[in-house]
């Protein structure tokens, strides 16, 4: 005889497996609409349709477009939809655990560069959207908040080493990080001025060596 317990269980985990798959297929489906046509001129309609689900399923997901490009960002941040943030990724305990400022600032921009790659072309779509829909402005403040947490972290990570210069308190430092180490920038030069993105690693672990550290 089965056990109730197990075949509940199990039953349990194939739906979560499958709600999670559905999750994934409406985002990729968004992903690309947004990315041929525009955010404003795509409707949930239509990504149900690319996901191959009712519309009824992106809203019992999503509620909203807002909400599926959010988690697109989300998504495309941290490279998975594995629940887990970027600052618990494995790439940012190499960075606490790393002794040395420059090897762990290293660290920090092979995978901001990685960052950059996934999430850039659709970043320009929430800044777009965000003069016209108050939903999108509010999601672009709270990723500008994000990424500045983000950097402070790293400047704080950064004075705990001893690597910061020493006329540099540690907010400044999470300043120039947060301006210089943005997407905007990263666009400035591999989208219009056409470095590659290994160049602009390259670059930037330079100036902002200049900058910050000892």
């Amino acid at each position: 005889m089965s056990d109730p317990v197990k075949s509940t269980a199990g039953r349990g985990t194939r739906r979560a497996a499958q709600a999670r798959a559905t999750r994934r297929r409406i985002i990729d489906a968004a992903l690309e609409l947004f990315q041929r046509q525009g955010y404003a001129a795509t409707t949930l309609d239509q990504i149900a349709a690319a996901a191959g689900v009712a519309v009824q399923t992106v809203y019992f997901h999503f509620g909203n477009k807002a909400t599926v490009l959010k988690e697109i960002v989300d998504v495309l941040a941290v490279g998975d939809d594995e629940p887990i943030p970027v600052l618990d990724r494995p790439w940012a305990q190499q960075v606490r655990d790393e002794p040395d400022g420059r090897r762990a600032m290293a660290i920090w921009l092979t995978n901001s560069r990685a960052i950059f790659g996934r999430v850039a072309p659709i970043m320009k779509i929430v800044r777009d959207a965000a003069g016209a829909d108050a939903e999108m402005a509010a999601q672009w403040e709270t990723n500008q908040n994000q990424r500045y947490i983000a950097h402070h972290t790293l400047a704080r990570q950064l004075a705990d080493k001893q690597a910061l210069r020493p006329d540099l308190s540690t907010e400044e430092a999470a300043d120039v990080i947060f301006t210089l180490v943005s997407f905007e920038v990263y666009l400035l030069l591999t989208d219009v001025r056409g470095w590659t993105p290994d160049r602009w690693e390259r670059w930037m672990n330079k100036i902002l060596a200049d900058a910050i550290l000892r």
